[in-house]
């Protein structure tokens, strides 16, 4: 109950934070540092039912924008926005009804579904940062991660079905934390290239449990690895 309380706050507030990061933007480049990156990663999927059980990770790949804006000399709030491609598998130990986007389909006890969801992301956090030793600065940073299914496709390889639409399946949002750690290799200026880790988890269910489906509660974890250029 708590967690749909939280899905319809969030749902309603995230178009928000766009306008207030473009906002940002605008602001004056002093204490403000900008960054492009491109993240690697490897997803999976965690169920609290025994009905629905993990079937393996998957790669994926993400990219965006990042924006550090310094309140103190070695502390920064951090925001930006990504496009995320993450996916999982899922093995169901009931006959499940899967609803495409123009027709439906019974999937079997050992037959596995492949889930491929396209998330816009606004990430909100802290970033902590160590003095420059040499040509390289250490950080860490935490916060949370809002953000919204913009694609979902699907995969059935028992049954032959490749990339059907799937957005009937997922919830439309979902919110989730992250903890990660890396280090900036100075260029020169504020020009570095960052390298980095990070571990990402979300609180709310990214399915839907339609009438004839099991009231699960499926989580996507993902593990980023984060290549970037701060400028």
């Amino acid at each position: 109950m708590i967690t749909k309380k939280i899905e319809r706050y969030f749902q309603g507030k995230f178009l928000l934070l766009i306008p207030l990061l473009l906002i940002n933007l605008n602001l004056s480049s002093q204490g403000v540092q900008f960054g492009l990156y491109a993240e690697p990663l490897v997803s999976w999927f965690s169920s609290d039912t025994e009905l629905t059980v993990n079937d393996g990770a998957r790669p994926g790949f993400s990219f965006g924008l990042a924006l550090d804006a310094y309140f103190a000399p070695n502390y920064a709030f951090s925001t930006g926005i990504n496009i995320t491609n993450a996916s999982g598998r899922l093995n169901y130990n009931d006959t499940l009804q899967i609803k495409f986007k123009n027709s439906e389909t019974d999937l079997y006890p050992g037959q596995n579904i492949v889930y491929k969801i396209q998330y816009l992301c606004v990430p909100l956090g802290i970033k902590l940062k160590t003095n420059q030793i040499g040509y390289m600065t250490f950080f860490a940073n935490t916060g949370m991660k809002p953000k919204i299914v913009i694609g979902g496709k699907g995969n059935i390889p028992a049954l032959d079905i490749e990339n059907e639409s799937l957005t009937e399946e997922l919830r439309f949002f979902n919110l989730g934390y992250h903890i990660g750690a890396g280090m900036e290799y100075s260029l020169g200026g504020k020009t570095a290239i960052v390298i980095g880790l990070d571990y990402e988890d979300n609180f709310l269910d990214i399915t839907k449990d339609r009438e004839g489906q099991p009231g699960d509660k499926i989580r996507h974890h993902i593990i980023r690895f984060r290549l970037g250029l701060n400028f």
